[in-house]
């Protein structure tokens, strides 16, 4: 991974862990020349630009997906609040965030929920990261408004699983255990990030 922005990823907002990170990087820079890898639940795009330098290096394209107001079982920072509004809004920082790592030009960041984004998405994905809200309700709705849409052969990354749920939420781990119900076989553990593979 580019060095510089390696390390404007390390230093940028968001619960990324850098060797999950490049974990990330390794898997989507070795998807097909003129792929899309879709992220979704951006946060301040922190797990983005590890996902913008595999797109460099593969020659394909990231569209990340958020509404940018947060969600209720992650760390509210205050300082990511819109005074205006009183309001979450973590969109200004991801802006922030894709200049700096200078790659506005593979990253597309749609705003809104992912499940209506879902329902009229038609591009195959030849990389699904799945980081959005871990409620039960959402991680579900995540997985199924996107994950059909991978490609047979694509891959499917999904952040924050935790088997024992004294280690974390499982809805994450949920979603693991449908999508090897569904096609995908595990190909590698990372910490919390696991990275399938569609077989069917």
């Amino acid at each position: 991974m580019d060095v510089a922005l390696r390390q404007v990823a390390e230093g940028a907002t968001g619960f990324m862990p850098p060797q999950e990170g490049l974990a990330l990087y390794t898997a989507a820079a070795a998807i097909p020349a003129g792929g899309l890898i879709c992220e979704v639940g951006t946060y301040c795009g922190k797990s983005t630009l590890y996902l913008a330098a595999a797109a460099r290096a593969a020659g394909a394209t990231v569209v990340t997906v958020d509404h940018h107001r947060g969600s209720e079982e992650k760390y509210h920072d205050t300082t990511l609040v819109d005074p205006r509004t009183g309001r979450l809004d973590t969109l200004p920082f991801l802006r922030r965030t894709l200049e700096q790592g200078q790659v506005e030009d593979v990253v597309t960041a749609i705003v809104g929920r992912s499940e209506q984004v879902g329902r009229w998405w038609t591009t195959p994905i030849a990389l699904l990261f799945l980081d959005g809200g871990h409620t039960e309700e959402q991680a579900q709705a995540d997985y199924e408004a996107w994950g059909r849409h991978v490609t047979s052969g694509g891959l499917l990354a999904i952040h924050d699983v935790f088997p024992d749920p004294a280690d974390g939420g499982q809805a994450p781990h949920h979603v693991l255990l449908r999508a090897l119900d569904e096609g995908f076989r595990e190909q590698s553990r990372t910490g919390s990030l696991r990275v399938l593979r569609r077989v069917d």
